[in-house]
């Protein structure tokens, strides 16, 4: 099986959000990045299908030189191959990045002769939450698509993919090549091991360089949303804090 899995650089938000002066993006000098959750869990998805029924995994992602960590963090986890669609820095939006990451997909079965089978995203990115991608890719390829999967099983009839909606447990069963979203908590990523990091310290990076394409969508600012300052009551010191305590609790109608 050879399975394509489509990660994302984001920032690694942790504390307060801040943004650049031109209120146009996200200030990112002190904050690290790392991949988007739901895609750590499609790669260790894909790695583990590899490692059940043979195959190769090709992690991929559309960013700047930089990039590459993330790619080598797949593949210190299990990915065999790696392409970075380099950009300049402009930003990419979904129709762009899926009709760069098509052209991919496309160009891999000219060469080999067959498509990927398996197509894999993380159902949101971390940073945009755009779901749009897998779609986007789903429909320029003509392969069937489903998003939001929490249990995934593949075998010789094709995908078997399952997701809760509204309390529902939904199965798609899709012939392949197919194209899949997952969500975070379909299974536990694992950790990468040494020598895993020392093969993806030595791993060659393909990398492409795709024509940027605007979407017609246009950036006027960014909003880092106003919160709420909280402010801790103060009531004393030891016993002598006792009274202001029963007190405060009957005002807030915890005691009887």
């Amino acid at each position: 099986m050879d399975i394509l899995v489509c990660i994302k650089r984001v920032p690694m938000v942790g504390g307060r959000i801040s943004l650049t002066p031109d209120g146009r993006g996200v200030d990112t000098e002190m904050l690290g990045f790392t991949m988007s959750p739901h895609e750590e869990c499609a790669v260790e998805a894909a790695v583990r299908l590899v490692e059940r029924d043979g195959g190769s995994v090709t992690a991929l992602t559309l960013g700047p030189p930089e990039a590459t960590d993330q790619l080598r963090d797949a593949i210190a986890v299990g990915a065999n191959a790696a392409i970075l669609l380099k950009t300049d820095g402009r930003e990419w939006g979904p129709t762009a990045t899926a009709a760069a990451i098509t052209a991919v997909a496309e160009q891999h079965q000219a060469q080999t002769g067959r498509p990927y089978d398996l197509l894999l995203f993380g159902n949101e990115a971390a940073d945009t939450g755009d779901y749009q991608v897998a779609v986007r890719v789903a429909h320029l390829l003509g392969h069937p698509c489903a998003t939001g999967i929490k249990q995934l099983e593949v075998d010789v009839h094709g995908v078997h993919a399952r997701r809760e909606y509204r309390g529902v447990t939904e199965l798609f069963e899709l012939p392949l090549p197919a194209v899949l979203s997952v969500k975070e908590g379909i299974n536990l990523p694992r950790y990468p091991s040494l020598p895993g990091r020392m093969r993806a310290k030595k791993a060659q990076i393909d990398e492409v360089d795709p024509e940027w394409q605007g979407d017609g969508l246009k950036l006027d600012g960014l909003r880092v949303p106003i919160s709420e300052r909280r402010q801790a009551a103060i009531l004393g010191h030891g016993v002598e804090a006792v009274p202001a305590l029963v007190d405060l609790l009957e005002r807030l109608g915890v005691l009887s």
